[in-house]
Formats: C-alpha cells, structure tokens, sequence
C-alpha cells in the first residue's frame, strides 16, 4: 500500500469499543477491504484502555490491530491520547483540570478538558507518548503521527495566570510602563503597577482593555503550540522518519492556525460542511476556502483530509443526510484543492454515548448493504484510480488575506455592526464573499497571513483588515510599487498589532498613500437599510458599511459613486497608480452582484488567468493541481442539475471513465470529472 504514490482512504477506528463483542473486529477488516480502505486511525480516545489504571498498561490490544492492519498491507495513522484523559488522572490530579474565564475549576467530563501548562500533565501525556513511539517504532503499519485531537479551549487556573505574565514579561522586555503604553491602560484608570495584577480576560473582570485580549489569545496560542511540540518530540525521539499532524478545524476562531501549522510535517483537519442546506452552492464556496486555507497554512503542499463524515453529523440543529452523490462529489472537492487522503470519523458507529447518531461508514446494522458503504466504497475505488494525482500541488498567482489576529481584534471592536457568535463583525463572512468570485471563475487562490511571501503573486486581496502593522503596510506597498495589484475594503488599517489606531488620518500603515485615499468617516446602515453605488453604469446596493473618503492623488481614478444621504456624489470604489502596480479600494460593503461586476472588471484588466478559459455556468468550478509532467482538472458541479463545460482547445485523458475528452463536456449532478493532460508552459 505505501510503495508508489497513493491516496489514503481511511477512517478513524475505534476498536477498543468492541473487544467485549465476539467477531466484531474479524467483520471490521473484511469491510475495510470492501471499502477500498489502506489506512485507519487509532488511539485517539484509548488512553484509559492503554492505560486503565496509573502505572498499570495494555498494549495488546493495539497490538493486535497493528499485526492485522500490517496483513493487509494497510497503514496506520497512529493518535497520541492526550485529547481525552482518563477519569483516574483527573481525580488523583486535579490540577490538570481547567479552570474556566469565570475561575471555576472543571469538573471530569468531555474532551479537552486539561490544563495545558501543568507540568504534572505534561509528564504523564508524555510518557503515554514515548510509550506508544518505543514500541511501534520501525512498525511497517505506521504511516503518520496525530497529536492528540483537535487542539482547543483555554485555562485560566493560577498556573495559566503565570505562565502568561511570564509570557508577558519576555514580550515587552520586562518593562511594564512599556505594556501600559501599547495597552492604553490609562483609560478608565485600568494601569497596571505590578505584573501580578494582570490577569487574563473575565466576564468577572477585565475585558475592555484589547490589547490585553489580544496577548491572551496569543498566549493561548503559544501555550497550545508549546504543549504541541512537546507531543511532537516525545514521539520523534522514536520515530524521527514519521510525519506528524494535528487535525485542525478549518476558520476556527481559537487558535491561529498560521502560526500553529509551521510545527507539523503535515497539515490535517476536520471538514463538517452543512451538505443539503438552501443553498449547496454556499457551502462548497465556504468549504472551498477552508480547504485552500489549511493548504496555504502548510506552505502550499498537500494536506489531508483527516475527517469529514459519510452521511451526517449529530450535533447541528438539523442534522441532514448526504443526498447520493454528495459524498463523491464533497470527497473529490478535498483532493482537487490539495488533499492526499480522505478520511472519515467514524468507521463503525458507536453504540451508546454522544456520537452514537453520528455518522459512520458502518452502520448500527453492521453489514455493507447499504446506501452509505456502497458510497464510501465508491469513492475508495475512484481514489485508487486517482493514485498518481498524490504529492501533485496546487499553484495560485492570486492571495485573500485571512488573518487570525485581525479576526480577533474585528471581534473585539465597541462600535460598526454586530452581528454576533465568533464573526461577530462578518470578518470571515466577508473574506468568502470575495473568495467566492475566484472560485466561481476557475480561479486557484492561497489563503495567507500578512507574515507570508506576497511576491509569489500577482494579486492580493485583503478584505477588512482592520488591524495592520507597519511593517505589512510597508510589504503592501512594496508589492504594488513593484507591479502588484491590490484589493482591500473598508475599515482597514485601522490600528496597529495592539489595537490602537493610527493617528493622522486613515487608512494607517501607509495603506492611505498606496490606495490614494482618506478614509474620514463610516456610516452604519440598519438591517434592511441600504444606500446605492453607481458604478459600471449600473446601480448596486451598499449595505452595512458605508465609508466616507476621499480622493488625495491625481493618479488615483474614482470608478464608483454613492447615490444617496449626505456623502452622495462622493467616492465609493478607487483605483490607483502606485508605481508599477495598482490598489483598489471599495468602501462600501456591496452584495453577490456588485461584487461579481467588480471581479469580472478586475480579471479583465488585469489578465487574469483562469484554470480553464471558458465562463462557468453557475454551481460549476475548476481545480488544478500540477505535477512534474501532467496538470489535472478537477471539474466540479456542485448543483443536482447536469452542466456543461466548454474545456480548452486541448485533449483530455479521463481519468476516472476513461478514454479522452474535447471540446463540450458534460457534467451530471454532484458529479467530479479529473482530467489530465500534459503541463503546458508557463
């Protein structure tokens, strides 16, 4: 299974849940083979089995799934337990419980319930660690490292607290007057005269200081980074040739991915995409974005699709089927945006607790007749098919900033619009808005952070970025000057890296001089309110946000106009020169068609290159991954009607049918066309 290139087809397995049940586990790898399935996870959740009392282990069990995944030929995703811990642990130490933002200690309970700084947790997740890594080290059947499982949450107990002033310390250099200067803690007389006074965020307490809100995060962050690393290098000791991941979990406002994904061989996660809402179409745009993110996060190699699941999930309001189709076509999705493995949770459902209506590739029935397996299977089979597409990538010229640090500091804003939950601000909302005129034109596009290489391309886009450093301010304006182009909206560069807003006139960090423009003011619009803009010779809705600017260069050409209120007649969408390249500014918060009018505008001028030439009918996008020799198409219809698609004037080889493709294809519902042909040059 693991000589040549292949994709993994895999799911995460839990046989610790059956060792009681007679011929339970023999079935399980029968169906694993009628599956087209090469690999499984294991141990996520099995450290009280591995470790059922303290000191007292039992690997036997484990061993035997390694002895008869190794039979098959299959591989082994082997999990770190740490992300559940055993009820003896929590009671004989109850300092590895968390304590939550309201400084209540936890009781034993869930998942992720631990306290990622106490050293007596620490200890013990790493001896479970180099346990497993010892003792499966130079197994034929171990293919991949997961640490622990989907990494999240905070604790606020004492040893958190100080952790985080020592943090604190080591950041601004031991002096504290330095702290209160970037804190702005003068306001409301909240100056802080001793380190020990800082305290992280409470609804108890401090929240109206940001910058402190801010550090917590990002301590947060490190402190979960650092727990990671020591995962990372208790089984490295072992196992130095083994890749590790973590499966992370898309946009999740927690943690920032970007910084967490620089410590892993491989980036993974966990896509739950609401497949069988009002509008599908929504959902493969946003999924699209999250797969092209967790890819850009990984420096643009292939990551895996750790688990998505088969049928449904059991934890949204409306827990609706996949209808058939819909799993092949999300599948395929994952591995047209850079995914080498898909991979479910779970393998066989659960009997009793929490996820027992979760869905599974083997159903409470227990056998492979059924719609869900025949599904899963499938999608094996076109895997295996798809074998030489593994280790190809994905190329963009084109960037949409998504920045974890401006997502929290856009949450954390008094004022604008507030439209609740985790996006209180519609950041990421925002973000897809844009990202969806790529993805509906055949455009490949990375998901990066203002830290990143924006030299690699020819355009970025940056929606909202309301918080801005100088010294990314100064790379923006180098990569226009030098010819790049640049799109950015309303409220952006705003404030620093510490919340606080540039003085002299907006946008800050040099944003202003390379847009050409003077941000004076931002108009809020009720819910349902709107202005117009006239721009393109038609009329379009501004909704939400209305900024009030102005023009400060001759190089700078107003495209767009308000029609109404006080500022009508006053600029609404710029475009200008800056040295070789071009900024474009839209200050208004426009709808799909604005939005759709301006991109078809911005293609055209500034040539654009699509995946394949033609203009793609509605619900239909197309994906290109590239190898040494070949590039592959990934045409997908994400609606239940059939769709054609005009193709290149090339010749095709199909790769899941057979035979070549010119010309017109077409596309039934839900379905997935790869086709390959030799690289062009480029």
């Amino acid at each position: 299974m693991k000589k040549g290139p292949h994709l993994i087809h895999g799911a995460d397995y839990n046989p610790e849940q059956w060792l009681d049940y007679e011929g339970i586990i023999d079935e399980d790898f029968h169906l694993l083979q009628a599956a087209h399935m090469n690999a499984v996870t294991v141990g996520i959740f099995s450290w009280s089995r591995l470790e059922p009392q303290e000191g007292i282990f039992d690997f036997e069990w484990l061993d035997d799934i390694f002895r008869r995944v190794n039979d098959l030929g299959a591989g082994i995703v082997l999990a770190t337990p740490s992300g559940a811990r055993p009820q003896w642990l929590a009671r004989t130490y109850p300092e590895v419980l968390r304590v939550n933002e309201r400084r209540e200690r936890e009781l034993f309970g869930k998942r992720h319930n631990h306290c990622f700084t106490s050293p007596l947790y620490r200890k013990k997740v790493k001896q479970i660690d180099r346990m497993l890594a010892k003792r499966y080290a130079g197994n034929p059947a171990l293919l991949v490292w997961h640490l622990s499982n989907e990494y999240g949450g905070e604790c606020h107990c004492p040893l958190c607290q100080q952790a985080f002033r020592e943090w604190l310390k080591e950041k601004y250099h031991h002096d504290l007057d330095e702290l209160n200067r970037q804190y702005w803690s003068a306001f409301w007389s909240h100056t802080y005269t001793d380190w020990q006074q800082i305290e992280s965020p409470s609804p108890l307490g401090e929240t109206s200081v940001h910058g402190l809100s801010l550090d917590w995060k990002r301590f947060v962050t490190c402190q979960t980074i650092d727990f990671m690393k020591m995962e990372r290098d208790a089984v490295k000791e072992f196992t130095p040739e083994i890749p590790v991941t973590t499966n992370l979990m898309g946009a999740y406002s927690g943690l920032d991915y970007h910084k967490l994904a620089k410590e892993l061989d491989i980036v993974s996660w966990d896509s739950y995409p609401m497949w069988g809402s009002p509008n599908d179409i929504d959902v493969a745009v946003g999924e699209g974005l999250r797969h092209d993110l967790m890819r850009s996060i990984g420096g643009g190699k292939p990551f895996m699709l750790m688990e998505c699941t088969p049928s449904l999930v059991n934890w949204r309001e409306v827990n609706k089927l996949k209808r058939p189709g819909q799993h092949r076509m999300a599948s395929l999705q994952a591995v047209a945006h850079g995914s080498d493995s898909v991979q479910y949770f779970q393998f066989r459902k659960s009997r009793g607790s929490v996820e027992k209506f979760h869905g599974a590739v083997v159903d409470h029935c227990g056998h492979a007749d059924t719609r869900v397996f025949r599904e899963v299977a499938e999608v094996g089979a076109i895997l295996e098919k798809l074998a030489e597409v593994a280790g190809t990538v994905v190329k963009a010229d084109a960037a949409i900033l998504f920045d974890w640090e401006n997502w929290w500091a856009l949450n954390d804003v008094q004022g604008l619009k507030r439209f609740g939950g985790d996006d209180d601000k519609a950041y990421l909302k925002t973000v897809i808005e844009h990202y969806r005129c790529f993805w509906k034109n055949g455009i490949s596009v990375d998901i990066i952070n203002p830290e990143d290489d924006f030299f690699k391309y020819r355009t970025i886009v940056a929606p909202m970025q309301y918080m801005l450093t100088e010294e990314a301010g100064q790379r923006l304006a180098v990569f226009v000057k030098d010819g790049g182009n640049l799109v950015t909206t309303y409220f952006s560069g705003v404030a620093n890296e510490n919340d606080l807003v540039y003085l002299g006139g907006l946008p800050g960090a040099g944003l202003g001089e390379v847009c050409g423009i003077w941000a004076e003011e931002i108009d809020v619009l009720w819910s349902g309110q709107s202005n117009q803009v006239r721009c393109f010779g038609r009329e379009f809705d501004a909704i939400d946000y209305c900024e009030i600017i102005h023009v400060n260069t001759a190089k700078a050409e107003i495209l767009g106009r308000y029609a109404s209120d006080f500022y009508a007649g006053m600029p609404a969408l710029t475009k200008n020169n800056y040295g070789k390249g071009f900024a474009y500014y839209i200050a208004f918060r426009g709808k799909a068609d604005f939005l759709d009018t301006f991109y078809d505008y911005f293609f055209s001028a500034h040539k654009t290159a699509r995946n394949i030439s033609a203009v793609l009918p509605d619900g239909v996008t197309v994906s290109k991954r590239f190898g040494k020799d070949y590039e592959y198409l990934f045409l997908q219809n994400f609606t239940d009607q059939e769709k054609r698609v005009k193709l290149d004037s090339r010749s095709f080889i199909d790769l899941l049918a057979g035979g070549t493709v010119e010309g017109v294809t077409a596309l039934a519902g839900y379905e997935v066309k790869v086709l390959k042909t030799p690289k062009q040059n480029s």
